[in-house]
This record gives C-alpha cells, sequence and structure tokens, in this order.
C-alpha cells in the first residue's frame, strides 16, 4: 500500500514532496542536520508508513530518536522548530479496523495505540491531527482495495491541505 500511496504522491511533484528515508539511507546513518533543515521548510508534514508488530519501521524511530533533539526540536534554547507545524500520521495496517477496538482481537483502538505520537508532538509544540489510516491489506489483497487506499489517502491529504 505504501509504495502505491508514494506511486501517486510523486505524480504531483507541485504539491507533495516525497521523501523515503530507506532511499536516502540505506545504510541507515541519518544525516541529522539535513532532516531538521527539511523539516524547517515546511508548515505541513506527514509520517506515512505501514504499521507492523504494532510499531513503526525501525528506521523511522531512528529518525524520530536522532532528529528530534533537545536543541532542535525542544528545551529552552531550541526554538521548537516544529512548533506551529500542522503533523499527521499516515498508516497502513494489514488488520482489520474492527480487530483495534476494546472488544477486537488486538483489545486497543488505533488512537490509543498511537498516543505516543500525539504525545510527542505535543512536546515539540506541534499541531498534531489525528492520523489517517488504512486497514484489511492482509485480508483484500485486491486492485480495487489498494485503488480505495490511494483515492482514501489522496481525499485525506486534499482535507489536511485545506484545514489548514
Amino acid at each position: 500500500m505504501n509504495k502505491r500511496w508514494m506511486e501517486e504522491l510523486l505524480k504531483f511533484p507541485e504539491k507533495y514532496t516525497v521523501h523515503q528515508l530507506y532511499e536516502a539511507y540505506p545504510d541507515e546513518k541519518i544525516d541529522v542536520t539535513a532532516e531538521q533543515r527539511l523539516v524547517e521548510q515546511y508548515d505541513q508534514v506527514i509520517f506515512q508508513f505501514p504499521y507492523y508488530w504494532f510499531n513503526i519501521p525501525s528506521l523511522l524511530k531512528k529518525w524520530f530518536d536522532q532528529v528530534m533533539t533537545h536543541g532542535w526540536a525542544y528545551g529552552s534554547k531550541s526554538g521548537y522548530r516544529m512548533g506551529g507545524k500542522k503533523v499527521a500520521l499516515a498508516i497502513s495496517l494489514g488488520v482489520e479496523e474492527a480487530e483495534l477496538s476494546n472488544a477486537g482481537k488486538y483489545k486497543y483502538p488505533l488512537n490509543e495505540l498511537t498516543r505516543p505520537f500525539e504525545l510527542s508532538f505535543e512536546y515539540v509544540k506541534a499541531n498534531y491531527q489525528p492520523p489517517f489510516a488504512f486497514y484489511g491489506m492482509d485480508f483484500h489483497v485486491s486492485d480495487s482495495h489498494t485503488e480505495l487506499g490511494v483515492r482514501s489517502y489522496m481525499k485525506f491529504l486534499d482535507e489536511f491541505n485545506r484545514s489548514y
């Protein structure tokens, strides 16, 4: 799903800047200064990723740990460089939405599972928005389901951009 989302976003370079961590850093050595400068250029940032093992990909976790540092993202002398930026997550999930609920197989809804992001972005004074989630990729492996995911994501991005 994420690959297809990327393909769609790349059709609109005038609207979207796509930055793929695994392409930029195949050795997983993040250029922290370059990443911080990139974030500083934008008022809106979407972190897009597949959700597996109830977590984010390891390189994205490393990015958060290394880029959102004291003195840049937070701290009395940081200037809170992410402060005021509108931020959201775009997540693809293999499970069905009903499985992520209090009564579901995994007991917790996605908004609870993503609470660490909400708290982290609030801590750096960013304007965290509810995530976009597309479910069922393990169960609905079809072109029609994938294209539904693309249309839904693009609609989310249009609304995200309009509401800024």
